[in-house]
């Protein structure tokens, strides 16, 4: 008769290194998630994002007839061409702005986030949740307008809630934001347009902007990127001489006096032309483009 005691101790050993093993990678794929931070793809079972506050106050304001009514307006300006210091041009106001046009909806917005300013000036650590900040949420049409699109701008209000803060032609900066899954966070570098996903700690460039950003490199970690970004910003952020001319945009949210009005000013960052509600007057202005050298 064969003594299986030892190979039932084996099994028994060999299940329990499973059982640990099993154990040690689910713990780490926790920790990795949480140094990631908050996916912006929403649960099967819960169709609001956690990671953005007050989402269903974003999703009101984007199905508001208002919010309609300024997409509009945009889609039935023309795109101003020339010289960016010309002066602002005011969209006029219609009793019906959307009379006329093809049917569209506004989809639902996603989350668009910055580097902060503590990352570009070199004093917060290379970690995602001191690198990266919801700043606003971006959003599309379904379709295109009469051969155009745009994005609609959600800024957060004084407390709690999202207002239309402005609206760009064209659809990318909702398109790459939208490119965020499971595990990743998708951000942007407005002074030179860069889109960048994080991928635990891999910074991957999304455009060509981002990998002049990289210094031509499709990747590379975080704590290069911050050393890149610390370089070409570190002595242009709010407060510094570059600021106080006039040439410094996206790391801090330029508001007015009257923030928790659904037409107070956010300025959209990066260049081209943008929609800026500005105390409930609409004026199409092309920002200047911002020199970092």
């Amino acid at each position: 008769m064969r003594d299986t005691s030892g190979t039932k101790m084996s099994g028994k050993r060999a299940a329990s290194r499973f059982s640990r093993l099993s154990i040690v990678i689910a713990a780490s794929a926790s920790a990795l998630l949480s140094v990631v931070g908050p996916t912006h793809a929403a649960p099967a079972k819960d169709p609001l994002p956690a990671d953005i506050p007050d989402y269903r106050a974003a999703l009101n304001a984007v199905k508001s007839t208002d919010v309609r009514n300024a997409v509009c307006r945009f889609l039935r300006t023309p795109v101003p061409t020339g010289d960016a210091g010309k002066p602002v041009q005011t969209i006029p106001e219609t009793a019906e702005p959307c009379q006329g046009l093809p049917v569209f909806t506004i989809k639902d917005p996603v989350a668009g986030n910055e580097i902060t300013p503590g990352f570009a000036a070199g004093t917060a650590r290379p970690l995602p949740t001191e690198a990266i900040k919801l700043t606003q949420l971006v959003s599309s049409l379904s379709t295109t307008v009469n051969g155009r699109n745009a994005t609609v701008i959600l800024a957060p209000t004084q407390g709690g809630g999202w207002h239309l803060a402005a609206m760009r032609d064209g659809d990318s900066d909702a398109t790459y934001a939208g490119k965020a899954t499971a595990g990743t966070l998708v951000f942007t570098e407005p002074q030179i347009r860069g889109w960048y996903q994080l991928k635990l700690l891999t910074v991957e460039a999304l455009n060509d902007q981002a990998r002049q950003g990289l210094g031509g490199k499709a990747s590379v970690s975080l704590s290069d990127y911050q050393k890149l970004v610390k370089a070409r910003y570190a002595d242009k952020l709010p407060g510094s001489e570059y600021d106080s001319k006039g040439y410094s945009s996206g790391y801090s949210l330029q508001r007015t006096d009257d923030d928790a009005s659904p037409s107070a000013l956010l300025l959209a960052g990066g260049s081209g032309t943008a929609l800026v509600l500005v105390g409930g007057a609409a004026v199409l202005r092309r920002r200047r483009r911002t020199s970092t050298r």
